[in-house]
């Protein structure tokens, strides 16, 4: 199966969090990793996520998170949303 990977900077101004990770996470920029694989027939291919991580330092450590894009795409909302 063929499979892609797409990494992308998000910038959050405000401290936010994210299910599935327990602490606030600081202001800053933050690495986003989406894996997909090759779908499709004859014809037709397309991509189907099959994973979004966000990479996060501190205490010493970098640790990657599996994470819903749905949530971060709205964690990101707020950020943008509130007066700076």
């Amino acid at each position: 199966m063929t499979t892609r990977t797409t990494r992308t900077l998000v910038r959050f101004a405000r401290p936010f969090r994210l299910a599935g990770i327990e602490d606030e996470q600081r202001p800053g920029d933050y690495e986003i990793t989406t894996d997909e694989e090759l779908i499709g027939g004859m014809t037709t291919h397309g991509w189907r996520r099959i994973a979004t991580t966000i990479l996060i330092s501190g205490h010493g450590a970098t640790r990657r998170y599996a994470i819903d894009p749905a949530d971060l795409a709205a964690s990101l909302a707020r950020d943008a949303s509130v007066p700076g």
